[in-house]
């Protein structure tokens, strides 16, 4: 076994273990492609959960807005007429 043959091997080697490592690394790649995916996904439902949410809290607090200042109209009237 002469000087090429060796160093022929070892590139082969070498090129071998760099082939497999960058193997491994476009699988994590599609991993974490994958899972950023799912978290893109639950990111926008938890969105529009919130947005819903939100709204009828909006929603219940304009109600109570009307409610209380239907109230205060009502009791300010009733002491006018009472006193």
């Amino acid at each position: 076994m002469n000087e090429f043959q060796l160093f022929g091997i070892i590139i082969s080697l070498l090129l071998s273990l760099v082939a497999f490592f960058v193997k491994q690394l476009h699988r994590d790649f599609k991993h974490v492609e994958k899972d950023l995916g799912e978290v893109k996904t639950t990111t926008s439902i938890i969105k529009t959960e919130f947005r819903g949410i939100n709204d009828l809290m909006n929603q219940r607090i304009e109600f109570l807005e009307k409610r209380i200042n239907h109230i205060e109209t009502f009791i300010f009237n009733n002491k006018e007429h009472g006193n």
